[in-house]
């Protein structure tokens, strides 16, 4: 079922979201060779205590820390760790938290000190591939609209679409009804209506569309070891349009 917000219900979500994304652009300024994901991790959960807020990932269905850290072939879901950094890698930072009841959660993807033109295409073209997705979140489109804009224009530049992890519809649970492909045709699947809250995020491979999950039972890697990136944003469907609420308040 899926549940449409209330104006209240979207501010509340919007506070949660500006924390959200507080986190994530202080996490982006302190990604550099040298540095270690238990590092970020660190950081992001004393962030959200300052807030007031709780980590929304750790405890989720067993999930053991606050961030999702995920380099290079890593797709989703990356433990943190005290592997150091190295200049050319690509670090995907998915990060959530609960406050007044409401979740935010987004993601980003940085790269490591100086990139390959290759991981500098893949990061460019997935995060495009989000704001093309959120253009057609607009009432009276249907949700097959989204899925295929990201799939339209991640396909038209050689990589591949995740298909066994999706975006999903948040508000007071982490995970709720719709589920959002980043992949579908268009004017297929629900109506989008004014009160809907979307997570939507784009998951794209530089090769193969195969993942597979690592023995820890968490981290998900590209099954031909090809760069993966990661963006999303909160989103809510409004009578004048997307509103991304995980933006910097």
């Amino acid at each position: 079922m899926i549940v449409l917000k209330s104006q209240r219900e979207i501010d509340r979500m919007r506070a949660a979201c500006c924390i959200v994304a507080e986190v994530l652009d202080g996490l982006r300024a302190l990604v550099r060779p040298g540095a270690t994901t238990f590092d970020l991790e660190q950081f992001a959960a004393a962030k959200a205590l300052k807030r007031n807020a709780k980590c929304a990932f750790r405890g989720y269905n067993n999930y053991p820390s606050s961030l999702c850290c995920s380099p290079n072939n890593q797709v989703v879901h990356g433990l943190p760790n005290k592997d150091l950094l190295k200049s050319g890698d690509i670090l995907s930072l998915d990060f959530g938290v609960v406050y007044d009841g409401f979740y935010g959660d987004a993601a980003i993807t940085v790269p490591v000190g100086d990139v390959s033109e290759v991981a500098k295409k893949l990061i460019l073209t997935t995060e495009e591939s989000l704001y093309a997705a959120i253009e057609m979140a607009v009432p009276g489109n249907r949700l097959g609209d989204i899925s295929f804009a990201v799939q339209k224009h991640v396909e038209s530049k050689g990589y591949s679409v995740v298909r066994d992890f999706v975006g999903h519809g948040i508000g007071r649970s982490l995970h709720e009804d719709p589920q959002i492909p980043n992949y579908g045709l268009p004017g297929k699947g629900v109506k989008l209506k004014p009160g809907m809250v979307l997570a939507i995020e784009p998951m794209i491979n530089e090769k193969s569309h195969e993942v597979e999950v690592l023995n820890d039972n968490w981290t998900v890697v590209t099954c031909d070891g090809g760069l993966s990136a990661h963006f999303e944003h909160t989103v809510a469907i409004t009578e004048n349009g997307p509103e991304i609420l995980t933006r910097i308040c």
